[in-house]
């Protein structure tokens, strides 16, 4: 062996040495902290250490096998915002003709919602008396698909729509004796006399008692009081999108003479002549999704992303040609069926999480990734990590029995990691889970 070729094998042969005891090391500290606790070894785990810097795997567990993600599926939606959304979102493409406008939606969740002060399309629409909605973009369902029907009352499972108004929720609270509905601060119950979208089974606003809860028909937004044994709380209800009810809120809101959603006859949308209002920065909409893991933001985020790039709203569309441009290289194609992860149809690896969140920082930026992602003690990892705020920046997911979590991690020395830990059909609540990932990660944090 030549003087070259001795100063070559040294430093490699030494660099395999140390990710070999790396591994092992970690992979102690896994059997110990995750492998054999009690509740996860009941069930199934994978994981997924990497250090972009040298393209190394520190360590891997089951990283190629298919888990249900639940939220960390958000992870690859925000892949999609940010790529295809732009600095700003898209509120809407319009169309002027005298008094008349024709408004071409465009997803955005933020349009009447009070998270958002700033409603630019609101103040431009307030200016014309008739208004008409094309529909022809919207190519996906209300409710996504694999979602429990039998949440459909619930805030998280806001149904999605081409033009979300209020968060397509209504709020419901009781004020002496009375209810009283409002959508983002909106009052959808006028005083006596009036019409209103909102109507109750029996027709009735005033209670005897406050232990009562509120419930929305399947199928229909018609609202009534239930008999319960808790005293009632301020609840907010999805309303169903379809049919005329979306068009009364918007006349009522705008004042307007009519509002009328259509799809027109010829296929496609032509947009030729229209104005383009954009509403927010998209970040403002990517934090609050991330931070608390919004379902509706998610959603909306992703056909937002389909509208702008295939120029319609499919889910489903958008999902297979990132497959095909994009995210080809991906390790394992997931299967991806939703925005938010409520579906349990999704099926994604440690690796594919891995792989995406090195895909993000590489494009858009390491700042950006730290500004969208909660870190300790903030958002869903409010109750975790609080001794490494600032030192960890990731995504949680939550469904029965499966919990996640992917993201990035700064070890003592230094070192920036990015890991993958996701669990599967464990019988216990999720907290035990999260405690041993916690461990976990922290010894990996302080050791390294």
């Amino acid at each position: 062996m030549n003087l070259r070729h001795f100063l070559f094998f040294v430093p490699c042969s030494i660099l395999i040495l140390v990710s070999c005891s790396v591994s092992k090391q970690i992979s102690k500290q896994a059997n110990a902290i995750l492998l054999n606790d009690t509740a996860i070894r009941q069930g199934h785990i994978g994981i997924c250490i990497y250090e972009p810097a040298t393209g190394n795997y520190w360590y891997q567990h089951n990283a190629g096998k298919y888990f249900i993600p639940a939220s960390n599926t958000k992870l690859f939606t925000l892949y999609a915002g940010m790529k295809y959304l732009g600095d700003s979102l898209v509120a809407a493409r319009v169309k002027e003709s005298g008094t008349d406008l024709s408004v071409y939606p465009s997803g955005d969740p933020s349009f009447l919602n009070a998270e958002f002060p700033s409603q630019p399309l609101f103040r431009y629409l307030q200016s014309f008396k008739t208004i008409y909605v094309n529909n022809n973009a919207w190519r996906s369902d209300a409710l996504g698909y694999g979602w429990a029907w039998d949440d459909y009352n619930e805030p998280y499972m806001a149904e999605r729509s081409s033009l979300p108004v209020y968060g397509n929720l209504m709020t419901f609270s009781l004020n002496n004796g009375t209810i009283h509905v409002t959508s983002n601060s909106a009052d959808l119950l006028p005083n006596e006399g009036l019409d209103s979208p909102v109507k109750f089974d029996p027709e009735t606003k005033k209670v005897s008692s406050d232990r009562f809860i509120i419930e929305r028909r399947y199928g229909s937004n018609d609202f009534y009081v239930k008999d319960a044994g808790a005293s009632f709380r301020k609840t907010s209800i999805p309303f169903q999108t379809g049919g005329d009810f979306v068009s009364q809120l918007l006349k009522d809101t705008l004042h307007a003479e009519d509002v009328t959603f259509f799809r027109s006859s010829k296929p496609g949308t032509d947009l030729s002549g229209t104005r383009l209002i954009h509403s927010q920065p998209s970040d403002s909409l990517f934090r609050p999704m991330m931070y608390r893991s919004d379902n509706f933001y998610a959603e909306q985020t992703l056909l937002m992303a389909s509208n702008e790039h295939l120029g319609y709203m499919s889910d489903e569309k958008m999902i297979d040609t990132l497959f095909k441009s994009d995210l080809k290289d991906i390790p394992q194609k997931p299967k991806w069926v939703d925005g938010s992860g409520l579906s349990r149809y999704n099926l994604f690896t440690p690796q594919s999480f891995v792989y995406i969140l090195n895909k993000m920082r590489n494009e858009f930026g390491w700042d950006r990734m730290k500004a969208v992602l909660p870190t300790g003690g903030q958002g869903t990892l409010s109750s975790y990590y609080k001794k490494e705020t600032g030192f960890i920046y990731a995504k949680t997911g939550t469904l029965s029995n499966n919990c996640s979590l992917s993201g990035y991690l700064i070890t003592r020395k230094g070192k920036l990691l990015i890991f993958s830990v996701l669990t599967n059909n464990y019988p216990t609540g999720a907290t035990p889970v999260r405690r041993a990932v916690e461990r976990f990660l922290v010894g990996i944090r302080e050791n390294y």
